[in-house]
């Protein structure tokens, strides 16, 4: 991949973040975020983010929460052009090594049951601990299960074989 770069990003990314989660997120599942919420968490202590940029283009992004020794993976998105081509993945590879810098010992997310993205979680080594029944609530009004995965951080292993 010519020109990928995945880094720590701040609140003047926000437009960044917003043209992928305008591109990602399907509305009829209510699931994206506005700037103004993104903006209200990111001030949040503890909250960082990870940008995903190609030919500094921004393709991806994940948001996360450092609360004691966990870290919630609130949003993860990545455009629609740059899905299956393992962006997912090294958003989760860094969430993960930048997790276990700030001291924590668990990644927790939560995932719309019927969302294509659970398998991309449990083949990066997150484990079903939990559901929500009636959880999400999709622009028609329909109800979905979220499902909550975890991922146990090993603070003396390699995370990119």
């Amino acid at each position: 991949m010519t020109g990928f770069d995945i880094s720590e990003g701040t609140t003047a990314d926000i437009d960044d973040v917003m043209a992928v989660m305008n591109n990602a997120f399907d509305p009829r599942f209510g699931e994206a975020w506005n700037a103004g919420q993104c903006l209200s968490m990111m001030s949040l202590p503890g909250t960082f983010l990870v940008i995903a940029r190609q030919d500094g283009e921004p393709v991806g992004f994940a948001l996360n929460r450092h609360i004691v020794d966990e870290v919630e993976l609130l949003l993860l998105a990545v455009t629609t052009a740059r899905r299956r081509q393992g962006t997912a993945r090294r958003l989760i590879d860094a969430v993960r090594q930048l997790s276990l810098a700030r001291g924590a010992s668990h990644v927790h997310l939560e995932v719309r049951d019927n969302n294509p993205a659970y398998l991309l979680y449990v083949n990066a080594g997150f484990s079903l601990v939990g559901r929500r029944t009636g959880y999400y609530r999709g622009a028609n009004g329909e109800a979905f299960d979220a499902l909550t995965l975890s991922c146990q951080l090993d603070h003396g292993v390699d995370l990119h074989p």
